[in-house]
């Protein structure tokens, strides 16, 4: 990979947008939401969080994200509706303005991160999920199981809720939550389908819901290295044979950086994140993306902002 164009765009990432003409803005943690009435321009920042901190950008990363969930979205769009209707720059998504389920829907083939955590702690049963007694660190579920959580405000942490529970607090109906059950699931095992086609192991993932009407749709962000976890296949299990990490193409390269480098998992202030680690992860999000999609990245260095821009305004979303 030419990491001069990457290196390139260190100081270029995209922080964040000024767009008011847009329409209202919500600011998350990666991205930045406009309203136009019944749809949503949806604009991917470079924002890096882990541990619900915003650390650092990383170059080209919305670039890859929003490709990536719209390569994502029209191969699942036969399994459930998504809320995508255009995709009128590479970072940016016009989107369906649906009414957001206020769950993060965790979808797991594995016994491995946060996960493998709680289950070292015992506070896995936070889930209300039967699990195999004497697991080991990165071993397969016997079928992928869900794993919700409440989805948090920035500055405030997702919690573990069981299903039992989120029904009881009306964050879904029973009939919403078992469609939104059966669709997580379907979009999944589609997703460990085609990874392992591109050599990879769809590990775990994250989805979010809404609905206009009755119509149920996928939201958000699909199958990409910040929502999901992804394993080189070809290692899997020589590596579980020695216990050793699995080689990884996602977020949980940070965070393990976190740990081991820094010991920080959330708590205090977050360190500064080197360029030469900004980087590495930055190469490992394109390598996804390229394994995924058969497709090379052209990095193109610039001023992504002014580029949105003009994109913007010549597809008439901008005056």
């Amino acid at each position: 990979m030419d990491t001069s164009a990457l290196h390139a765009q260190l100081s270029l990432t995209l922080k964040q947008t000024d767009l008011p003409s847009l329409g209202q803005q919500y600011r998350g943690k990666v991205r930045e939401t406009y309203r136009q009435g019944e749809q949503l321009i949806l604009v991917t920042t470079d924002r890096l969080s882990a541990f619900d901190h915003i650390l650092t950008t990383i170059p080209f990363k919305g670039e890859v994200l929003n490709r990536l969930s719209a390569f994502w979205f029209e191969r699942t769009k036969h399994i459930c509706p998504n809320h995508v209707l255009d995709v009128p720059d590479a970072n940016v998504t016009v989107a369906r303005a649906c009414q957001p389920f206020a769950i993060e829907v965790v979808v797991r083939g594995y016994l491995t991160g946060s996960l493998w955590r709680d289950y070292q702690k015992g506070t896995h049963t936070a889930y209300g999920v039967p699990f195999p007694d004497g697991m080991r660190k990165d071993a397969a579920f016997p079928e992928p199981i869900i794993t919700p959580s409440t989805k948090a405000e920035y500055g405030q942490h997702d919690e573990p809720i069981s299903e039992k529970e989120l029904l009881a607090r009306g964050l879904a109906s029973s009939r919403d939550w078992a469609r939104i059950s059966e669709a997580a699931k379907g979009l999944f095992l589609e997703g460990q389908k085609w990874a392992r086609t591109r050599g990879l192991i769809l590990v775990d993932t994250k989805y979010e819901f809404g609905k206009v009407g009755d119509t149920l749709y996928v939201i958000d962000e699909m199958h990409t290295p910040d929502s999901s976890r992804y394993w080189v296949a070809d290692e899997y299990d020589a590596r579980l044979a020695r216990g050793e990490d699995q080689r990884m193409l996602d977020k949980e390269n940070i965070r393990q950086w976190l740990i081991r480098e820094r010991n920080f998992s959330g708590q205090g202030t977050p360190p500064v994140i080197p360029d030469d680690v900004r980087m590495d992860l930055a190469t490992k999000y394109i390598a996804a993306y390229e394994r995924i999609t058969g497709t090379p990245l052209a990095l193109q260095p610039g001023d992504v902002h002014a580029r949105i821009e003009r994109n913007l305004r010549a597809k008439g979303y901008l005056k």
